[in-house]
């Protein structure tokens, strides 16, 4: 598994290496080659300032007045019906619509921008404009992350949207020069993010922009660009308050390119390549092409399409012999038009899901030509594999039947934010590894595109999701307000971006929204979301996450694939939540497979279990699942939850009672538990902390009890044993103590200061062993697990000294700053024999030498309000986390030093590379 592990982990190194716009192949700025096309990354040097809202009236359109709202609510509440508004001041949304007309397929029902040039005249959109006292920065950007924490009851932010300043109106501004040379051809700004309502000005001109502040999009700037000299890019962003249910961070967060090509050239996301027939003998590989001509005249193209093999690395080791070429076609001035083609190749590499099969991936090469020059070229990664949803096996993958063994996960990346970052998004993805875990699902929004292609190299499955809210609202001031009038251009943008993905087996276009409620009017959106999906992709199944609706109901009958949020193994019908307010949900795997006998049923969210890592509340529960409340399970005063992992939202179940659903029903394909990591923002059941409790990882990346408990079920083959909880209790002596243990292994003896406290079994849908009869003394816990009779893996856990001395400990001591690398340093307090002492809580000072910078610190605690860019904190039940980033680009040694009073400092060095 570790030589697994390290090939993986090369790769990433080695793709992170490539720069990627979207699936487009872009020459850098230097490599000029026959045809033209560019893609230059202008992440560098923007000029950023940020005020209130009401400092100027550009607004994209008029919202509800919100005089007061609580976001302190169960997750699972309804949504409602949104507020009838009446316009009563100008609004620039007009002039914005019209940017996603490409993707709006009837062409009656396109927009035509209005005359006139709303904002010219504003100061900050002007070349002229001296904006140096703005804040220089880079790209991505987080304006909110920095914080300070906005905290107590009332605060201008609350606990559902992260207690961060992620509100508010802010611009950013950019000069970039377009060469005499470039006349003629077509210039882009692609936008991978940004959040939200952006709307963008070139040289003083309105050119468009987008609302939604997870898509991906493109503006053509060919018209108001001045060729042979500078230009001024200008972006307004605007950020409403209460427009979430979690942190959604602010500004630029993902990267921004500028795009040169033909006037000829493929379409913006423009190639599908499918794989049909697919067997281990041959496969037959479908292309679709959309080709634009920009040009002033009309022109006759035609495409070849060359194919390379790409190995574990994402580098090129052959090519095919197999070609496809298309026959001429003409396209008239300012048209498109589409190409296709298909070739049969044998024995194709296929892409399948670690351990037993590999992400193998192939390269599309297409060429345009017009008079025999090739005018444009465009590259498309995908990979070569069937996937069959049947709904008695569940998901089969190339023939072999997986499990789906997933998590969900939020966009931010812990102490970073919004602003994607590929290594953080990297470790993430590799914890999960060797979790155990092989599939994700992206609530509730798309990715970065960098994401995906990770996921492709990893070998993970994928759904990929859209919209948290449809017409119905969840917060006074989200999507609902642009669905009307963006649904579809946000849908059919979002899957041509990420079509060609082979980790992708399904979308998702919608999570448990408000029209579960309404009966047929909900399913008639549900029905236009799913026939948009299969337009644009006639490949995957689609489907939307339901929590509330019935099998009954109309509402499910417009999903390829059942998608249950928590109803599978049942909501709020243990005994422990029988008397709590809101939906109560009997087991309904059987009830939904009754109805639907032939599409596939999987949990798209299951658990929500709460834990605090390393933090153990008594007395402990001697149920299997319980809900928080003071005493059984939470701190009221600390804002803990037990590390137990017994205790959950109110609407959820533990890891133990939903393997039991699971393994109840062997036809549910498999589950996404809520959540992976922990995230910004929805801290239930402790409002006025900072960020969820429901990981399986902490928001700073340390692994949780439950780590192990999942890591039992789904690596069966890896030896493990876990015992919790730790073994410093000084005012527990003589006290029982429960003593519980997870393991890959059938049984367990367990030892306290060298006696025998019993050897166990698990029994039929028991997953966890417990001692609850422990009286606590000081010393050694051992258990050693057997297997098939046999001893499999043995853990030792001791009563530590005194808090003595700081020790670091990293996985990447060698960063670059070119590839934007981040080391994550763990820093322990550890007693005089080196061991780590779990109740520590020691306040540590960091500081640098050399060309580095601490980017931030974390804990893991969830009500830690110290900002996460401070370089001092306290630990957490003996851990704490340090994010270094290079500052040259030239070699050198980082040192990160660690200072605590009456503690033993450390040091650590982190190698720049070029």
């Amino acid at each position: 598994m570790m030589d697994i592990h390290n090939r993986i982990k090369k790769g990433v190194k080695v793709i992170t290496l490539l720069i990627f716009c979207a699936i487009t192949a872009c020459t850098s700025k230097n490599q000029k080659i026959s045809y033209q096309r560019e893609c230059i990354s202008i992440n560098k040097n923007w000029k950023f300032f940020k005020y209130k809202f009401g400092s100027d009236t550009l607004i994209y359109d008029i919202r509800p007045d919100v005089k007061e709202y609580n976001d302190n609510k169960v997750a699972d509440s309804k949504p409602t019906e949104a507020e009838e508004i009446t316009q009563t001041q100008f609004v620039l949304k007009p002039w914005i619509l019209p940017t996603g007309n490409n993707f709006i397929k009837d062409e009656t029902k396109r927009f035509i921008k209005p005359s006139g040039n709303p904002g010219g005249d504003f100061d900050f959109v002007s070349g002229n404009y001296n904006d140096s006292t703005w804040e220089n920065l880079d790209l991505p950007h987080d304006w909110a992350i920095a914080g300070p924490f906005c905290e107590g009851w009332g605060a201008e932010v609350g606990g559902g949207m992260g207690r961060l300043p992620s509100h508010g109106v802010a611009w950013y501004r950019k000069k970039i020069e377009i060469q005499e040379s470039d006349n003629g051809k077509s210039i882009f700004l692609q936008v991978d993010g940004a959040m939200s309502y952006a709307v963008v000005w070139c040289n003083g001109k309105l050119v468009g922009g987008w609302p939604y502040g997870y898509a991906s999009f493109q503006l053509d700037l060919t018209p108001y660009v001045n060729f042979g000299g500078q230009n001024q890019l200008a972006i307004r962003l605007d950020n409403p308050p209460n427009s979430s249910r979690w942190y959604t961070g602010g500004g630029i967060y993902r990267d921004m390119w500028l795009i040169k090509t033909n006037s000829i050239h493929v379409s913006q996301w423009g190639t599908f390549v499918k794989a049909t027939n697919v067997s281990s003998k041959e496969a037959t590989i479908n292309i679709d092409i959309s080709i634009d001509n920009h040009s002033k005249k009309d022109v006759t193209v035609n495409t070849v399409t060359n194919f390379v093999v790409l190995d574990e690395l994402g580098n090129v080791t052959s090519k095919l012999k197999e070609t496809i070429e298309t026959t001429d076609i003409t396209i008239l001035s300012n048209e498109s038009s589409n190409v296709s083609g298909k070739v049969t190749i044998s024995k194709p590499k296929l892409w399948g899901p670690l351990p037993n099969q590999k992400p193998n991936r192939y390269e599309a090469i297409t060429r345009v030509y017009v008079n025999q020059q090739e005018v444009d070229t465009y590259k498309t990664q995908f990979g070569i594999r069937s996937v069959e949803f049947d709904a008695n096996s569940g998901l089969m993958v190339n023939g072999e039947k997986i499990k789906i063994q997933g998590v969900n996960q939020h966009h931010d990346l812990g102490a970073l934010g919004a602003a994607f970052n590929k290594s953080a998004a990297e470790r993430q993805l590799m914890m999960l590894k060797e979790l155990g875990c092989n599939a994700i699902r992206l609530a509730h929004n798309p990715p970065a595109p960098e994401l995906l292609q990770l996921t492709d190299s990893l070998g993970f499955l994928v759904i990929d999701e859209i919209f948290d809210v449809w017409e119905r609202k969840k917060t006074p001031l989200d999507f609902h307000l642009i669905f009307p009038d963006w649904y579809e251009q946000d849908t059919r943008a979002f899957i041509r971006r990420d079509r060609n993905h082979p980790s992708i087996i399904a979308w998702s276009f919608g999570n448990e929204v408000g029209e579960q409620y309404t009966g047929e009017d909900g399913a008639k959106i549900a029905e236009r979301l799913h026939n948009i999906a299969s337009d644009e992709d006639p490949t995957r199944p689609s489907t939307a996450s339901m929590n509330f609706a019935k099998p009954d109901m109309p509402f499910p009958a417009q999903m390829d694939i059942i998608s249950l949020n928590y109803q599978g193994e049942g909501i709020r019908n243990a005994p422990a939540y029988k008397d709590l307010k809101g939906i109560h949900t009997e087991p309904l795997y059987n009830a939904f497979h009754n109805k639907f006998p032939d599409k596939m049923i999987f949990s798209s969210e299951t658990a929500s279990a709460l834990s605090t890592r390393g933090t153990y509340i008594f007395p402990v529960s001697t149920g299997i699942s319980a809900p928080v409340r003071n005493g059984a399970g939470g701190d009221d005063e600390h804002f803990y939850v037990s590390s137990y992992e017994l205790y959950t939202a109110d609407f959820g179940s533990s890891a133990d009672k939903v393997f039991q659903s699971q393994d109840k029903h062997p036809f549910v394909a498999g589950e996404f538990v809520w959540s992976g990591w922990d995230y910004i923002g929805e801290p239930t059941p402790y409002y006025l902390a900072r960020s969820s409790y429901s990981g399986i990882i902490d928001l700073a990346g340390f692994k949780k009890d439950r780590f192990y408990l999942y890591q039992s079920r789904w690596r069966p083959e890896l030896p493990m044993v876990h015992i919790l909880p730790h073994w410093n209790w000084s005012d527990r002596i003589g006290k029982t103590t429960p003593v519980h243990v997870f393991t890959s292994g059938d049984e367990v003896e367990l030892f306290l200061n060298e006696r025998s406290l019993g050897r166990k079994k698990k029994q039929a849908y028991e997953y966890r062993l417990r001692w609850d009869d422990v009286v606590y003394e000081p010393g050694e816990l051992k258990a050693i697990a057997y297997k098939n009779g046999k001893k499999w893996k043995e853990e030792i856990i001791k009563t530590t000294g005194e808090p003595a001395k700081l020790e670091f400990e990293t996985i990447n001591d060698k960063i670059s700053v070119h590839n934007k690398e981040l080391s994550f340093i763990t820093v322990m307090v550890t007693d005089q024999n080196g061991i780590v002492v779990p109740d520590a809580h020691n306040h540590i000072r960091f500081h640098i030498e050399g060309p580095g910078e601490i980017v931030a610190t974390d804990n893991g605690n969830p009500a830690d309000m110290t900002p996460f860019i401070s370089t001092d904190r306290n630990v957490f039940n003996g851990y704490g986390l340090v994010i270094i980033k290079g500052t040259s680009l030239c070699t050198g040694d980082i040192k990160l030093i660690a200072e605590s009073d009456n503690l033993e400092s450390t040091e650590i060095i982190i190698k720049l590379n070029p």
